[in-house]
């Protein structure tokens, strides 16, 4: 009797120890794993003329032309004025082989100042004085990812989510399934679903047709940014960053930890570098459907 209690508890030590070592593992897996995503979905609204499509980054015109009007040619739009005086002496040279056109061309903006809803506080963040100051801190830090970006781009924070170009939640992003790891009937007939990277924000661009007063018709675009509210003050700001720079136009990542494009989170986050507007003013110098008149 003396040999099995002894027998089993050194199986329930054992079965102990691999299950803390399990865990231990899985933690460090997500912590380091967490990072920008470097797959931002596409998404269509509701109201739109196009098909909802489930494909990320692309926008199919060959599945969508059968329910699509003509689209305007693609054509570059004026560099805005704080783009057209940037000059850059030292030649820091750039990423712009990293960022990549959808179907529509680059996604660029042609009507300044581009407008950003924050997400403010909710009534339930108010309730208790955490939850208050970490929303409180999250604003904060969106807001100066906003002005870090300004003097590039003439952006303006607006209060109201309606009219918006940009909006910032306050919400980890959505999950979404790889088409490669599709789930698998789970128990009770459930399906799970397939775990990935743990990501700490996303972007998201939408496509509509905005009717004018005047009857025309203008392929325009909206981003929505996702961005966790339980990091701190620092990867909220980088993280901020970082997606602004896509939803500006820089739809792709730099090889390089020194710029805030970086396709990672990093120790130290950078701040915007040369680089980076680098990158922007050229993506601002390629053709695009977005922004001009469709054909009547």
């Amino acid at each position: 009797m003396g040999f099995r209690l002894k027998s089993w508890t050194r199986r329930l030590i054992i079965l102990l120890l691999g299950a803390g070592l399990a865990i231990a593992l899985s933690t460090a897996f997500s912590h380091s794993s967490r990072s920008f995503s470097p797959f931002r979905g596409f998404s269509l609204p509701e109201n739109a003329i196009y098909p909802p499509l489930n494909e990320p980054q692309e926008v199919r015109l060959d599945y969508m032309a059968q329910s699509l009007p003509p689209l305007p040619p693609l054509q570059p739009h004026p560099l805005p004025p704080s783009l057209e005086k940037w000059q850059d002496p030292a030649q820091s040279g750039d990423y712009f082989d990293q960022v990549k056109p959808v179907n529509v061309g680059y996604l660029v903006w042609s009507s300044f100042p581009v407008k950003v809803f924050i997400e403010p506080l909710t009534i339930e963040e108010t309730r208790y004085p955490f939850t208050t100051k970490r929303a409180e801190d999250w604003i904060v830090a969106v807001s100066q990812a906003v002005a870090e970006w300004n003097p590039y781009l003439p952006l303006q924070i607006i209060t109201q989510v309606e009219g918006a170009d940009i909006t910032l939640r306050r919400s980890p992003p959505p999950l979404r399934l790889d088409p490669a790891n599709p789930a698998q009937p789970g128990t009770g007939g459930r399906p799970t679903l397939p775990l990935g990277r743990a990501r700490s924000a996303e972007t998201r661009f939408e496509l509509y047709i905005q009717q004018e007063s005047s009857g025309t018709r203008r392929l325009k675009h909206r981003f929505t940014i996702y961005l966790r509210p339980d990091q701190v003050f620092s990867y909220v700001q980088a993280a901020a960053r970082h997606e602004l720079g896509h939803a500006l136009g820089i739809w792709g990542h730099s090889p390089q930890e020194t710029d805030a494009l970086y396709f990672s989170q990093v120790k130290d986050p950078p701040p915007i570098s040369t680089r980076d507007i680098n990158t922007l003013k050229r993506v601002y110098e390629q053709p695009t459907r977005i922004g001009w008149a469709l054909p009547q």
